[in-house]
């Protein structure tokens, strides 16, 4: 008896999101069509005359490439480090990193370290 009551529940629950779905999808679309503006474009100014003032802002179409110079309307800010001192910094906490997250998490790097005071340090504090 519980078989059938539940296969019965199980057919009628089916049914139900099926015709549920088929309800949803039947809808209406209420998308419009392409509105397409009849009226012709008629210029001010001749292709020539255009062309003459885009060649003239040379400076501003440098300065549009740049969102931020676009944006702010100044220079972008320079950096008082040299590209070597960078590229050193950066080699040096490359290697830092893998150090650390080496096998051993780091331990022997840890070890190599000089030691700060010359006590023994246990539980983070010097003894």
């Amino acid at each position: 008896m519980n078989r059938n009551l539940a296969t019965a529940l199980t057919f009628v629950s089916t049914g139900a999101a099926a015709l549920a779905l088929a309800a949803i999808a039947s809808g209406n679309a209420y998308a419009d069509d392409i509105t397409i503006d009849s009226t012709p474009f008629v210029s001010s100014r001749t292709r020539a005359e255009v062309q003459a003032e885009v060649m003239g802002q040379g400076e501003a179409l440098r300065m549009a490439s740049s969102e931020w110079g676009t944006q702010l309307n100044t220079t972008l800010p320079q950096s008082t480090v040299t590209r070597a001192q960078v590229r050193q910094e950066y080699i040096a906490t490359r290697n830092e990193v893998n150090a650390l997250n080496s096998e051993d998490s780091g331990s022997s790097y840890l070890a190599s370290l000089p030691r700060r005071g010359g006590g023994l340090i246990m539980a983070g504090s010097e003894r």
